[in-house]
């Protein structure tokens, strides 16, 4: 059988594109970066037309190697958040894409916080005021491009998520649409009565017209444009990026768990029908059942995972590859009491501060590169630890192990610390793409590739497994010096 399903998850630093047959197996893999801009400091953007390029060159790649033919539908995951805004016209963007780190409306968010808006938008988007969505940065864009906010009231312009601007391009402008698992990131969709919420644009000033239609992820979006490729392809299977990987991992049922270490981390436990509100600084969001569909999930959002490792390799120039992390982490026997705190662009879950920046506390004379390398590594998994207490207060309900995906759990010295530091066993699938699995899982349900989540279960493949092997006394020591960086982060932002 050479039918395959192709699909794309366009991630925050690249493209990845997966050929993936009817037994689940990834034929191949395409790769490639793009470039970051900071224009500046906290401020961060991408180019949407060469994240389309990309895509359109390594997509016309996998057609040098398998036949067009046997392609019989596309899935498409994406970095969620990151927020785009063209011309329908001319299909031009009126601006680079804000990316989901990036910090410019801090202050715009302080000023919906001081109106009172914090209990009004949690309760209808399960979401928290915080520049790391959509809405605000929309807002920006409205306010600080020439007649945007005119032309986007007059319908000339459309809005996206980096999922509706790769539809838009693929389709050839025809489609317009996103899932509902990126509508719920935007800071600007109603979780329970999934739609556009006309209250909160309206306190945004933000246009309906400029908005997509909103789809269940296993659905029917489009088909590309003919001349792109030389046949119509349908495109079947959209989800954001954490939801997607949620989905590759089979967590399909309540409290079942995923952490994805990419440029972020991010946690998700699936809730089933029912809506979960945090009291511990998690959040509520979409993700999808077995079917596609939309069903309820906690997540906890750490702003900086494997991006640590590439300010090690490009700002500070002490790795020339990621993949001598684990081997300077391994050559000395501890971070020799440094802990790094890489609240870079702020504080994620569970702390939520977008004025937190990064330190580094117990350098002494002995600090060497190995030492801030490890002091890196360990601050990923004291992270996800934060977010996994916090999930544990909120479920009232401890995890029996954790599912684990994404570039960084190619590092063995930090899935085992990761373990170490959980006290908790730690499930690594031996193919890591689970975010681009999962799209493509979805984009094979619409066409009946495979029948159920249940039949795709079953052709998942082994795991490999983690398991704690530290003693508590040497937990309890570095669990206590993390937290006491926190707090002298947290209290460098007051003072």
């Amino acid at each position: 059988m050479n039918s395959y399903i192709l699909s794309i998850d366009a991630g925050t630093t690249g493209i990845t594109v997966l050929v993936i047959d009817h037994n689940l197996q990834v034929l191949n893999k395409f790769y490639s970066e793009f470039k970051q801009y900071y224009p500046k400091p906290g401020w961060v953007e991408h180019d949407g037309e060469e994240i389309w390029y990309t895509i359109a060159r390594l997509i016309k790649k996998v057609f040098q190697h398998y036949s067009i033919k046997d392609c019989i539908g596309i899935g498409i995951a994406n970095q969620r958040e990151t927020s785009i805004i063209w011309d329908i016209n001319t299909g031009i963007p009126i601006h680079n894409a804000i990316v989901w780190q990036c910090k410019r409306t801090k202050e715009m968010c302080y000023d919906l916080e001081s109106q009172g808006y914090n209990k009004l938008i949690k309760a209808k988007t399960g979401l928290l005021i915080d520049s790391y969505f959509s809405g605000t940065k929309i807002k920006w864009l409205l306010e600080n491009c020439n007649q945007a906010l005119q032309k986007s009231k007059k319908g000339q312009l459309a809005f996206g998520t980096i999922d509706t601007w790769i539809l838009w391009n693929l389709t050839g402008g025809k489609v317009h649409a996103t899932d509902y698992t990126n509508a719920a990131r935007t800071l600007l969709f109603n979780i329970d009565e999934l739609n556009w919420d006309e209250d909160i644009l309206s306190i945004l000033g933000i246009p309906k017209s400029l908005l997509p239609e909103v789809l269940p992820s296993s659905s029917k979006f489009g088909y590309t444009e003919n001349k792109l490729f030389g046949k119509q392809i349908p495109i079947t299977g959209i989800a954001g990026d954490q939801q997607a990987a949620l989905f590759g991992q089979g967590c399909f049922n309540f409290g079942e768990s995923k952490c994805t270490y990419g440029t972020g981390c991010f946690l998700l436990t699936n809730t089933g029908k029912q809506r979960i509100d945090s009291s511990s600084g998690l959040l509520t969001t979409l993700a999808c059942n077995s079917q596609g569909e939309p069903v309820y999930a906690l997540e906890g959002a750490v702003f900086m995972g494997g991006a640590i490792i590439q300010w090690l390799r490009d700002e500070l120039k002490l790795l020339k590859d990621a993949k001598y992390s684990e081997i300077m982490a391994t050559n000395v026997s501890d971070s020799g009491g440094v802990i790094l705190v890489p609240a870079f662009t702020g504080l994620g879950a569970p702390y939520w501060d977008m004025n937190a920046r990064g330190t580094i506390t117990g350098l002494t004379r002995g600090t060497n590169s190995n030492h801030i390398v490890r002091a890196a590594l360990e601050s990923i998994a004291f992270q996800v630890k934060d977010i996994l207490d916090s999930i544990y207060l909120d479920l009232d309900n401890k995890l029996p192990y954790l599912k684990v995906d994404g570039g960084a759990t190619q590092n063995n010295f930090l899935m085992q610390f990761q373990a170490d530091i959980l006290k908790k066993d730690i499930k690594k699938p031996y193919n890591i793409e689970s975010t681009a699995i999962g799209a493509g899982m979805l984009a094979g349900l619409t066409l009946k590739f495979w029948k159920n989540g249940n039949e795709i279960l079953k052709l998942q493949q082994k795991e490999e497994t983690f398991q704690s092997k530290m003693d508590d006394l040497q937990r309890e020591k570095l669990l206590n010096e993390w937290k006491n960086a926190i707090a002298k982060t947290q209290y460098n932002i007051t003072t």
